[in-house]
């Protein structure tokens, strides 16, 4: 028996950092959506209490330092499983990008999890074992468009995103999340408009959803690495209606209504930034 769970990327269409938490995280509102690019995740069931994690990329460990694997084993913990799973991971969302693709790959163990044993976990119970693996699994285990609030363990579900193409570009860095925090100076920000946002999704208002798009950690990110501002300047004069940084980078994502458009803002990054996507909301 083999089960088969599709971990899809997320985008932030805003992130903002509302100040510094006692537990020494940063309290944040941010509102993220999914995108039609996405991890394959295979769930074998094994007769003998290990987990195995097996992939082809250099990038990501198949021990217990990857979140897939940290997902099975608090998953197997928290419900006394004795079983084991060997689960195969295809790779497809670049890896340090700010796309979530691991946090997705997580998320689609605890559902593909709770599928193949059978146990009917509601989603909240899901996402509340998620909080424990990392900050944006439990939005990838709702799999849909929410508000994430906290330290993102707190989901509101909030309408799909007007239908559009996603124009993805990330140049050949990584980038460290925690670095980017640390540079953060929470005293001297402009917040996004989430409220707006919001407004924008429930109204299905393409041009408002592009207007109030916002990230707090952009300014950081682009003054260490001019190259991800380059690009971000590049997208937008190939006329991307919406021109973001997913969320601490180096992804730089835009948006557009038309097929045409979309075609011609992925072919002028193309010959400059080696991964480029041209995708679809989910949401």
């Amino acid at each position: 028996m083999v089960l088969f769970e599709k971990a899809p990327a997320k985008i932030n269409l805003s992130l903002d950092v509302l100040g510094k938490r006692d537990d020494g995280y940063h309290e944040v509102e941010m509102i993220m959506t999914t995108i039609d690019l996405s991890d394959r995740i295979e769930l074998y069931p094994l007769n003998h209490d290990s987990i195995i994690v097996s992939l082809e990329s250099r990038y990501v460990p198949n021990d217990e330092r990857n979140l897939a694997f940290k997902a099975a084993s608090a998953f197997k913990s928290r419900y006394n499983i004795t079983d084991g799973v060997h689960i195969k991971i295809e790779k497809n969302i670049p890896v340090s990008a700010g796309l979530g693709g691991g946090s997705s790959d997580a998320a689609a163990v605890l559902r593909g999890l709770n599928r193949l044993w059978t146990l009917n976990i509601p989603v909240e119970e899901l996402a509340a074992l998620g909080a424990t693996i990392g900050s944006d699994v439990p939005f990838c285990v709702y799999n849909t468009t929410a508000l994430a609030k906290g330290r993102g363990e707190r989901i509101e579900r909030l309408p799909a995103p007007p239908a559009c193409w996603v124009i993805l570009a990330k140049p050949d860095i990584g980038v460290s999340t925690r670095t980017i925090f640390q540079r953060l100076n929470t005293t001297a920000i402009t917040h996004p408009r989430t409220l707006e946002m919001i407004d924008a999704l429930e109204n299905e208002n393409f041009s408002g959803m592009c207007n109030n798009m916002g990230n707090v950690l952009e300014n950081v990110t682009l003054n260490l690495h001019p190259q991800v501002q380059q690009i971000k300047k590049m997208m937008q004069r190939a006329g991307a209606g919406g021109v973001l940084m997913s969320g601490s980078g180096p992804t730089i994502y835009g948006l557009v209504e038309q097929e045409s458009k979309a075609q011609r803002v992925y072919n002028g990054l193309r010959g400059f930034c080696q991964e480029v996507y041209i995708v679809r909301m989910l949401g």
